[in-house]
């Protein structure tokens, strides 16, 4: 379809299409209207506002401007965002029927005004002609009002789609559209993530209106206890240098973790390399999935830092070498990430979790092929040499279940566990100068087998063995603790005493 300005074609027919002007009407009262604005106002063969809650309106009846609200699509509709899109289809609709008609918006039309994206969005398809008039915005009252200058830091936000993460405590920070207190309450608890509950911000009501403008300075946990939450209120976060803020960012870490590596940084972090940190790397790991058997998520916090601050420091070494540094890690993982789940994040449809680990491997596969990687040797290989044991067991008979290397059933697996514990009894009373060389072996064999019986079952072995570690460090503590009670050491003691403490405690 083929548009020129104030027509379309229809059918095959060029027909009339009317014109949308967007006027701004400023922050406040007909001081804040522009000559243009006010000029496509008072003009305005049919004008409609988006919301007659704005301190220009009286004013303008004064004035004899006729015009018509959206005000009962907020009362229709209980999503913000449905909201506009009613406005929008309805402005869109009356220009496509041949109205010549000016819609009026608080403010500045570009400036924190959906419906206004939404109109450049939708009216080129619609072959409806836009037209923007500027007013004054509730930017400049902000800036006189509360005393800063965006040049030094700037950030608007708004309270309807608030997204604490994409803040910058080093920035002044605005948050429009705080309309009532339900989005007061939802601002508050986004910025409880970044800032402390007491951290001191501004609500500022109509800022610029004479006799209307109203300023509190509060703890954040009293935000949504504010009253008088309106179409002309906002709230401002003042920047901090504070550490306690500053710790919640990314970025901040990625500053400490420099700064020590640093010449003026520590003479024991400058040393490292990716070798020297190889030990404390799986040190960390393991001691984070111990906080996981012990259920402590307290103290996973903590492991889970100590995890990351290798993660950091092995890509800080590559920044300083200039191969690649923590934000290339964090956007190919977020790219992967987005690429092997097509089935989140584009239209491919599963049925289950089998389907997810199909489409998984299916979409590893083609990233092979497009980088040009060729088809491995063994269907074995790829996996990592550095792997425990346990896990690697597992990781091997994955891999060749997938050709279909496998048991068909579980009770065949039962049977080759009590063939490889006979041959391991075997070699247990057998002599001979390789009778360790072949006890290793059968142990190998037989802990090899119980690993794929525990695959088949989709038993985690390493979890089922941790699991039984605990078990034992328990009732081994109980014993320990039954005999200082009773004044023994386990030089007084027998296996009989023991084995009786132990029963025990199996049974406590």
């Amino acid at each position: 379809m083929k548009y020129q300005s104030g027509k379309r074609e229809v059918d095959g027919v060029l027909r009339n299409t009317g014109r949308i002007t967007v006027a701004g009407l400023g922050p406040g009262g007909p001081d804040g209207l522009t000559l243009g604005a006010w000029d496509a106002v008072r003009t305005a063969p049919l004008l409609l506002l988006r919301t007659d809650k704005h301190p220009v309106t009286a004013w303008m009846r004064e004035q004899g401007v006729a015009y018509e609200t959206y005000d009962a699509l907020y009362e229709a509709h209980g999503q913000f965002g449905d909201v506009y899109e009613a406005i929008v289809d309805d402005l869109l609709r009356r220009a496509a029927a041949g109205a010549d008609l000016v819609y009026a918006v608080p403010g500045h039309p570009s400036v924190a005004e959906s419906t206004v994206a939404l109109l450049r969005e939708r009216c080129p398809a619609a072959g409806v002609s836009l037209r923007i008039v500027g007013g004054e915005s509730f930017l400049d009252r902000a800036f006189v009002a509360l005393g800063f200058d965006p040049a030094d830091g700037f950030q608007l936000a708004d309270g309807t789609a608030f997204r604490p993460e994409r803040l910058n405590p080093y920035n002044h920070i605005l948050i429009t559209q705080v309309y009532d207190g339900f989005v007061a309450s939802d601002v508050k608890l986004g910025l409880m993530e970044r800032y402390p509950d007491d951290y001191e911000v501004t609500v500022g009501h109509a800022l610029g209106v004479a006799g209307e403008e109203r300023i509190e300075h509060v703890p954040l946990y009293e935000l949504d206890r504010v009253g008088g939450y309106g179409n002309l209120s906002l709230v401002y976060v003042p920047p901090t240098e504070r550490d306690d803020v500053h710790y919640r960012t990314f970025e901040r870490l990625h500053e400490i973790i420099a700064k020590l590596r640093s010449p003026k940084g520590c003479p024991w972090d400058r040393e490292q390399t990716h070798k020297s940190l190889r030990k404390y790397f799986i040190e960390e790991t393991y001691e984070a999935l111990e906080t996981i058997d012990n259920d402590d998520m307290d103290a996973l916090r903590d492991e889970l830092g100590d995890v990351l601050l290798q993660i950091m420091l092995h890509a800080q070494i590559e920044e300083e070498a200039g191969t690649f540094d923590i934000y290339d890690v964090v956007a190919g993982l977020a790219a992967k990430m987005v690429r092997r789940h097509p089935h989140v994040f584009g239209d491919v449809r599963v049925g289950g979790v089998d389907d997810v680990l199909a489409t998984w491997q299916d979409v590893k596969a083609k990233e092979r092929e497009a980088a040009g990687d060729a088809a491995p040797a063994s269907v074995l290989d790829g996996i990592p040499s550095g792997l425990p044991s346990l896990m690697r067991a597992v990781a091997v008979q994955k891999k060749a279940a997938k050709v279909g290397f496998d048991w068909s059933e579980p009770a065949s697996i039962a049977d080759k566990i009590e063939e490889e514990l006979r041959e391991f009894q075997e070699a247990l009373a057998g002599a001979g100068d390789d009778r360790a060389e072949r006890l290793l072996e059968e142990m190998g064999d037989l802990l090899f087998a119980v690993v794929n019986l525990a695959r088949y079952l989709k038993i985690d072995p390493e979890e089922a063995l941790s699991a039984t570690n605990r078990k034992f460090t328990k009732r081994f503590q109980y014993i320990e603790e039954r005999l200082r009670l009773s004044g023994k050491s386990f030089d007084q003691t027998d296996i009989n005493e023991m084995e009786s403490y132990w029963q025990d405690a199996k049974r406590s």
